[in-house]
């Protein structure tokens, strides 16, 4: 497990240089096993939204440097992507920049007795969110390390 982090890590390095040289900003790397193979999935976002030749772009350019450079020792897929409508948050900044959206969180360890929380972000200073739960209960705090997952949650 320690080494598919470390390649996790590696590719996170490259890609985030890659993107941010196309203007883009990196969201996540995924890279586990799926059906007996492994998948390397990158996301990627911008203000405006991605298109197809964004991550057709940045496919291209990750695929060339990760067989040059040797990056993951066995046969792979790489997918680029948007992060779609329940894009994950990440960063400190994921819970600045959509501040007052409807966000689902889980956390590593309860909070008040549970892990699972939806509301609307209040925002994120120094490392701690601040959340409007719904039905009226006051505003919690989470510290950003205790999230285990988070993502925006589809408001149709």
């Amino acid at each position: 497990m320690e080494r598919i982090e470390t390649i996790r890590k590696k590719v996170e390095e490259i890609a985030e240089s890659v993107a941010s040289s196309e203007g883009l900003e990196l969201v996540l790397v995924e890279y586990k096993q799926q059906g007996g193979r492994w998948v390397l999935t990158v996301y990627i976002d911008k203000e405006e939204g991605v298109g197809l030749n964004d991550c057709q772009n940045i496919s291209k350019q990750l695929s060339t440097i990760f067989d040059v450079e040797n990056v993951i020792p066995h046969r792979y897929t790489l997918e680029v992507s948007s992060p779609g409508l329940n894009r994950p948050l990440v960063k400190e900044k994921d819970y600045i920049r959509f501040r007052g959206k409807k966000v689902k969180i889980e956390t590593v360890n309860p909070i008040e007795g549970r892990k699972r929380f939806v509301g609307s972000l209040i925002g994120c200073q120094d490392g701690i969110i601040s959340l409007a739960l719904e039905k009226g209960e006051q505003p919690l705090t989470i510290p950003l390390k205790e999230v285990a997952k988070a993502r925006l949650k589809v408001e149709l």
